[in-house]
Formats: C-alpha cells, sequence, structure tokens
C-alpha cells in the first residue's frame, strides 16, 4: 500500500467533520507510542515551551544517570538512545530555540558524564557534530539568542 502525500491527507481531511477527525486521531494514537506522545504535546505541553523544556532536560539527565557504566559498549548505546529521545522531543516542538536549548544540554551532560568520553573517539565524533549542528542552528535565531547561545556553547566547548 503507497502512503498518500501531505497535501493529499490535507485536501482529505477537509471534507471532514469534527467528529470524524476526532476518532481518526483517537485511532492514530491507538497505533504507536510516537503518535500519542505528539498528540500530548501538541494538546497539553505546547502552550508553556517552558515547562516543557524542563521536562525534557529532566529526562536527559535521568537517561545520563541510568547508563550501566561497566562497559564502554553499555555507555556508547546508552548515550545514542538519550540522543535519539532528545532529538524526537526536539521534533514535537519544532522549535529553533528549543531545539538549540536542549542540544546545549545533552552535551553539557555529555560533556560533564564519568568516565570521560574523551577517551572514546566515536563519542567524541558524536560531541563534535552535536557542536556542529548547535553552531548552524543557533545562526538562523535572533541576533541577542545567537550571543547568548553562543557563550553557553563556547563554555561547552572549552
Amino acid at each position: 500500500m503507497k502512503a498518500a502525500t501531505v497535501a493529499q491527507l490535507k485536501k482529505e481531511l477537509k471534507y471532514r467533520s469534527s467528529d470524524e477527525l476526532e476518532a481518526l486521531c483517537l485511532r492514530l494514537a491507538r497505533f504507536k507510542k510516537e503518535n500519542k506522545e505528539l498528540l500530548t504535546y501538541l494538546l497539553f505541553e505546547s502552550e508553556d515551551e517552558e515547562t516543557y523544556i524542563t521536562t525534557v532536560k529532566e529526562y536527559i539527565d535521568e537517561g545520563f544517570g541510568a547508563i550501566n557504566t561497566s562497559s564502554f559498549y553499555y555507555v556508547k548505546k546508552s548515550i545514542r538512545k538519550v540522543l535519539r529521545e532528545t532529538k524526537k522531543y526536539i521534533r514535537y516542538s519544532n522549535s529553533k530555540e528549543t531545539e538549540v536549548e536542549l542540544l546545549l544540554h545533552f552535551c553539557h551532560a555529555l560533556k560533564h558524564f564519568s568516565p570521560s568520553i574523551r577517551s572514546s573517539r566515536t563519542m567524541m565524533n558524536l560531541f563534535e557534530r552535536q557542536v556542529t549542528l548547535i553552531e548552524k542552528k543557533i545562526s538562523s535565531l535572533h541576533e541577542d539568542l545567537q550571543y547568548d547561545y553562543t557563550q553557553e556553547l563556547e563554555e561547552i566547548k572549552y
């Protein structure tokens, strides 16, 4: 089965009643956890972005706190999982400021993680890729925010 394009879906949704749309959303939420999480964000958390950012930062800290440090294999795997989840939450928000803030927090937590990631070239590359991504995102923000976030990024780099 071939999926319809977003434009086709948008046209079709215009012809549906609000009851039908509600039923479609609930059915969609029933099938995948990410759909439920996105609906939760859109309905309850999108109004207060600061609280959302704080919640995700706490999740990042919990993720780093729960990492099994007995083997560096588990450390790498867990750090990648935390990053993957962080990026998922960033996609929900769709705000550049939120993205920069959460990635900065992730990099800060990664840099101060024990055991140090400096001994692993793979983890250092991951860190450097995130820093590069943050730099690109910062350049598209307002000048005042650029200055603030650049200061934070410089602290993390060195």
